[in-house]
C-alpha cells in the first residue's frame, strides 16, 4: 500500500505472476483500488490501467489477451482518486518511454468486451447473412459462434494452467459480445 502521495516507480515495483503456481489469479488485489501494468512472457509492457477492483480488471485482461498477460506490476491507494490513478499511470508510460501497444491502437481489444462477429469463419459469416434468416435464427447463429469462441479462449487459458473460475455473462452472448459476469 502508498500512501495518497508518493508514486512508485515502475521499475522499482516487483513482477508478480499473472497466474500463480496454482493457477489462480493474484487475489492479493481482490477490492483494491491502483493502478497495474500488464506484461508479457519477456517482461515487456503491454498495457497499463487503473481500477476499483484490481483483481477484476486483471481477470478481463486475462480473457481478452491470455497471450500477452503474464506478470503484473500493481501500485494500490487507499481511496478512489482519479487524478491519482491517471497521474500514477502517466508517469509510468513517461518512465517506460513510449505508449504501450495496448493503450494505443490496440486498446478496445483490452477494455472492451470481445466482438464475436469479428471471429466468425466464412462458413458462419454466410450462415449469418442469409436473406432467409430471422432475427431469432441470427441470434441462435451468433450464440452458437460466442459459444465457440467462448471454448477457444477457455481452452488457450486451460493450457496455460488457469484454475480461476471464469464466467461468461449469457445475455451478452445474443449480442455477439463476450465479457465476464
Amino acid at each position: 500500500m502508498s500512501n495518497e502521495t508518493n508514486i512508485s516507480l515502475l521499475e522499482t515495483l516487483e513482477y508478480v505472476p499473472y497466474l500463480d503456481e496454482n493457477g489462480q489469479l493474484p487475489e492479493q488485489f481482490q477490492g483494491k483500488i491502483g493502478v497495474y501494468a500488464i506484461f508479457d512472457q519477456d517482461k515487456v509492457l503491454q498495457f497499463l490501467g487503473y481500477s476499483r477492483d484490481v483483481y477484476l480488471s486483471l481477470k478481463q485482461h486475462l480473457v481478452r489477451q491470455p497471450q500477452t498477460c503474464y506478470w503484473v506490476k500493481v501500485q494500490t491507494i487507499d481511496r478512489p482518486n482519479r487524478t491519482l490513478l491517471e497521474s500514477i499511470e502517466q508517469a509510468w508510460i513517461t518512465e517506460n518511454g513510449s505508449l504501450p501497444l495496448g493503450n494505443g491502437e490496440h486498446k478496445s481489444q483490452w477494455t472492451n468486451a470481445i466482438d464475436v462477429k469479428a471471429k466468425m469463419t466464412p462458413e458462419e459469416q454466410e450462415k449469418y447473412q442469409n436473406p432467409l434468416n430471422d432475427e431469432v435464427t441470427q441470434m441462435k447463429i451468433i450464440k452458437n459462434v460466442a459459444r465457440r469462441v467462448e471454448s477457444e479462449i477457455l481452452a488457450v487459458l486451460e493450457t496455460r494452467g488457469c484454475q480461476t473460475q471464469i464466467r461468461f455473462n449469457p445475455k451478452l452472448k445474443e449480442e455477439g459480445l463476450l465479457d465476464l459476469k
